[in-house]
């Protein structure tokens, strides 16, 4: 199998498996975890299974390294709270109010925010596909809010404020961290930046007081959404963006929302209309939009 088949392999999977996290939350939540409770436990585990994952395949002197650097770790423990808890807590918190399809779509809103910041950082107009982009996004989550109908939500004001706050905090989860990542790599900045967060929030998320039910189908769901969707999908991601690249892997890894779409159907027996689907091909192609415009800069770069 070649380099680019098993990296694309590994990119698609990844993106279906952040895609059942999503449902796998929606199920819990629907069943008496709160969105605060689930977002420490992911935090917490899955934190600790990347760290694990890290520690058996480069070993623990690197984290030890990064834990000493006390000017990373300041700018870490923004991340961690901003980036890492507050997008965690926004996303569920959305998925709680509407379902794990539409959080997902509405968070996919993000590159577009990324885009105009990076616009007005570098004091650059957007080009023409990048306002295609931009219009495309806001098209899409009007038609997904309202249905097309200006008089009416079809979502609720909750459903989509936590929606939008998810796609900017997603925004400041990828802009936050980069000169860490840069240094110290992504699994080790987003592994430590879990469990700090994680354990920075217990005393305020009520984790340790709650009554975590261990029936089959709630350990089938905390694995989907910790195991599977965090710890599985994270690694797979980075190791397809190692053989074919972060622009091809992001772009793939899109598959995302279809995937949380199909499984809040087929598990959650969500009913989505015509227009929805309209509203997320739109924000699909926007960010799709986007991401050929880096791999056309990749590959002319080369």
């Amino acid at each position: 199998m070649s380099k680019t088949v098993k990296g694309t392999l590994y990119t698609v999977v990844a993106g279906i498996a952040w895609g059942l996290s999503g449902t796998s939350g929606q199920y819990l939540m629907a069943h008496g975890i709160s969105a605060l409770v689930l977002t420490d436990l992911r935090l917490l585990i899955a934190g600790g299974g990347v760290l694990m994952v890290l520690a058996y395949s480069t070993g623990k002197d690197k984290t030890l390294a990064f834990l000493k650097d006390r000017k990373s770790l300041l700018s870490l423990l923004i991340f961690a709270l901003i980036g890492l808890f507050l997008n965690q807590f926004a996303y569920l918190s959305a998925i709680q109010e509407t379902n794990a399809g539409t959080a997902t779509v509405l968070q996919y809103v993000c590159p577009v925010g990324v885009l105009i910041y990076s616009c007005i950082k570098d004091k650059v107009a957007p080009t023409l596909a990048e306002i295609i982009s931009i219009g495309l996004a806001i098209g899409g989550t009007f038609l997904i809010a309202t249905h097309g109908e200006l008089d009416q939500l079809s979502v609720t004001p909750a459903g989509l404020f936590w929606g939008l706050f998810s796609a900017l905090t997603y925004a400041l989860y990828i802009i936050l961290p980069i000169a860490l990542i840069k240094k110290w790599g992504s699994m080790l900045v987003i592994g430590v930046g879990m469990v700090i967060s994680g354990v920075v929030a217990i005393p305020f998320t009520g984790v340790l007081q709650a009554s975590i039910p261990t029936s089959l189908d709630f350990l089938f769901a905390f694995a989907g959404i910790i195991i599977i969707g965090t710890v599985f999908a994270y690694t797979a991601f980075l190791k397809g963006a190692s053989l074919i690249g972060p622009v091809k892997s992001s772009l793939l890894a899109s598959i995302e929302p279809i995937s949380a779409v199909f499984f809040a159907f087929l598990i959650m027996k969500e009913q989505f209309y015509a227009i929805d689907f309209v509203g997320m091909a739109m924000i699909l192609l926007a960010v799709t939009i986007i991401s050929l415009k880096d791999l056309l800069l990749e590959i002319k770069s080369k």
